[in-house]
């Protein structure tokens, strides 16, 4: 029988393991002996293990593409009547494609990774080649003998189940796979942090060179949350964007501990401080990261988001356990050498502000942690299976993240070492200033909820701070070269890429902050059954129902309601809330929610229910601010963008010298 594109998959992944087990031995040894060859030999490992996985996953996209229904996994996922793109997505909608991506993630990230540090990091890049290959060596046992893609049916079948009906959406094509690459990048400075401790080298020449890495993995985890708001937002038809469901607080923990991390290496490249607690922060982020992955796979915790459950959770779990006692143990021998170089200079400074900054992030990610596991403790010690809501991570959260905003916009203000009382003066002036204006503003506007006021004027603080920052660069610039404004703002951020692209990030953050105050506090709802011609108003915008229509297509069929829709009695357009059955799930119609955006607030949808004579069930919101979370987000990746672009080398700036100077220097 001729090999076929699944024996190929199946084969290299077995191949990848056996290359990731030598590789990893050999990275070890080489590491231990300072053996050249063994070295070379570890990171051409690595490269084949690249290689595999790359050639398992288009093996398996072919199959998924050519409609390959001998292979179990391409059946439960797929069907012909799916358009080609949810073909494709189809790849990682399930346990198995999505373990498989994971892998190749890690294995491409792993290759950028180990050929940019090869020289540069020649002491440690033993270890980290072999605490990659450990984790990858754990994704392809799991991939070759407990969840294998390339597994088949005793008989082929003629058409496969399809996708699960929520997964019919762009955001699918987007929001898994960035996740899933932002869970896979936080192995890499993982791996070199295990590293730097396993060959005894505490300096911060790991941290630096691995710095962009750290930063990938942020951009990918806060861009595949955002994205999985917007999802939700648009999908579960609820009228919210984040529930505090137990997935979606496995995707911000790792990202809240690694927003931490990237802030407190600052202090330790800045002072050698903060040691320990960077260490502890990499090694938690990372077993963050794997902990989202057991509890999206294993179904211990039940959530709307979890649409693959086997028995693979007990893997994942000892697999994390095995991660966290090796790394803590690593951690401890090496405690003597990291102590810290200085200490702190005054209460008031920039590394204050950082510490306690961690402090808040970890508090958050900490209550987070709690509320998202104390259902499965409760249900351990005493056989009831509590339940943590929403209220109660608004109520612990809440004040954490608004001290949190403060601190982001008057931070960045704090000299290193010791602030006196001047340079407060001068430097918290204008973003107070904002501050006391936007809250007077925001009352004359009607605005009467305190908690709302002082929030949004907290994110004005902010977005000042960010403005002023860029304001007195750029001005400075202009002075001392001469150079028109936009010129001076240009060269000023490509000389500064790092600092500025921060501060973009930051009034990114900024933004999403008004745009969840907003629509927390201000969100107009109502529930609503109309008749024909029947018509249900919020706020100052008027829904009635035209009927409703039936349309069939190629496995799917679509029931759509018409509603027209007015402001102040003058008609506008009409909305076309719907819901979808698709084949083989007629019992899980998915909802398309009717979105209409206007001066920043949304007109939100859903129809909930119909009856044969047009009778509509609908739930109606007025959402304002919403759409500057999904433009905050848009700032946000810019301003990481920029954060990661090669810094140019400086030239000389020739400063302009005023004539009389420049005579009297002549003479």
């Amino acid at each position: 029988m001729p090999m076929t594109g699944a024996d190929l998959g199946a084969g290299a992944l077995v191949a990848g393991l056996v290359a990731a087990i030598c590789a990893a031995t050999a990275g070890a040894l080489a590491a231990r002996e300072q053996d050249e060859r063994l070295l070379a030999a570890a990171r051409n490992g690595a490269y084949v293990v690249a290689g595999m996985l790359a050639i398992a996953s288009l093996a398996l996209l072919a199959a998924f593409v050519t409609h390959d229904y001998s292979l179990k996994y391409v059946v439960e996922h797929s069907s012909r009547a799916m358009p080609l793109q949810f073909v494709v997505a189809a790849f990682y909608s399930g346990q198995q494609g999505s373990l498989l991506y994971w892998a190749l993630a890690l294995a491409i990230l792993s290759f950028i990774a180990i050929r940019a540090t090869y020289d540069r990091l020649r002491r440690i890049i033993g270890y980290a080649i072999a605490v990659l290959m450990a984790i990858e060596a754990f994704f392809l046992l799991i991939l070759t003998f407990v969840s294998n893609p390339f597994e088949r049916l005793p008989v082929p079948v003629p058409d496969g189940q399809g996708l699960n009906p929520l997964l019919y959406d762009g955001g699918m094509l987007i929001h898994p796979p960035m996740l899933l690459l932002g869970y896979a990048s936080v192995a890499v400075p993982y791996a070199f942090a295990m590293a730097a401790l396993l060959a005894g080298r505490t300096d911060a020449d790991w941290m630096r060179a691995t710095r962009r890495y750290a930063l990938v993995a942020w951009a990918f985890l806060g861009a595949g949350n955002l994205l999985g708001a917007w999802w939700a937002y648009h999908v579960l038809g609820w009228g919210g964007y984040w529930g505090w469901d137990p997935v979606e607080n496995s995707a911000i923990m790792p990202w809240l501990a690694l927003t931490a991390y990237i802030h407190s290496v600052l202090v330790q490249q800045r002072r050698g401080m903060l040691k320990v607690w960077n260490m502890a922060l990499i090694i938690a982020t990372f077993c963050l990261a794997i902990q989202g992955t057991f509890i999206v796979r294993s179904g211990i915790i039940s959530s709307v988001h979890s649409f693959a459950q086997s028995s693979i959770g007990p893997f994942f779990f000892a697999f994390l356990a095995v991660v966290v006692i090796a790394s803590l143990t690593a951690l401890i021998s090496r405690l003597p050498a990291l102590r810290s170089e200085d200490r702190f200079g005054g209460v008031v400074s920039r590394e204050s502000g950082f510490l306690l900054n961690n402090v808040l992030f970890v508090s958050v990610a900490f209550a987070t942690y709690w509320g998202t596991i104390f259902p499965v403790l409760s249900e351990a010690l005493s056989g009831v299976k509590a339940t943590v809501g929403a209220p109660f991570y608004q109520q612990v959260n809440g004040p954490l993240l608004l001290a949190l905003l403060i601190l982001m916009g008057l931070g960045p203000l704090l000299p290193w070492r010791r602030a006196t009382g001047e340079q407060l003066r001068r430097s918290f002036v204008v973003p107070l200033a904002a501050a006391g204006g936007s809250a007077t503003v925001l009352v004359i506007l009607g605005l009467r909820t305190p908690a709302a006021v002082v929030a949004l004027a907290a994110a004005m603080v902010a977005a000042s701070t960010v403005v002023w920052e860029y304001w007195r660069g750029v001005r400075a610039r202009a002075r001392s070269t001469g150079e028109p404004v936009p010129l001076a703002l240009g060269r000023l951020v490509a000389r500064g890429r790092s600092r500025y692209g921060g501060y973009l990030v930051h009034l990114g953050v900024a933004f999403v902050a008004v745009g969840i105050i907003s629509s927390s506090f201000y969100q107009q709802e109502r529930e609503a059954t109309l008749p024909v011609g029947g018509a249900v108003t919020v706020g100052q915008y008027t829904l009635t129902n035209l009927g409703v229509t039936e349309t069939l297509a190629p496995g799917a069929r679509t029931v759509t309601a018409q509603l027209a829709l007015a402001e102040d009695g003058q008609t506008l357009h009409t909305m076309a809330p719907a819901k979808v059955f698709y084949e083989n799930f007629d019992n899980q119609p998915a909802t398309h929610v009717a979105i209409d955006t206007r001066r920043l607030e949304d007109i939100y949808v859903v129809l909930a229910g119909w009856a044969e004579d047009g009778t509509i069930s609908l739930l109606v919101a007025v959402n304002p601010m919403v759409s500057l979370i999904w433009v905050g987000g848009i700032v946000l990746v810019f301003g990481t963008v920029v954060s990661l672009w090669p810094e140019r080398v400086a030239s000389p700036v020739r400063l302009r010298v005023p004539e009389r100077i420049a005579v009297a220097s002549e003479a």
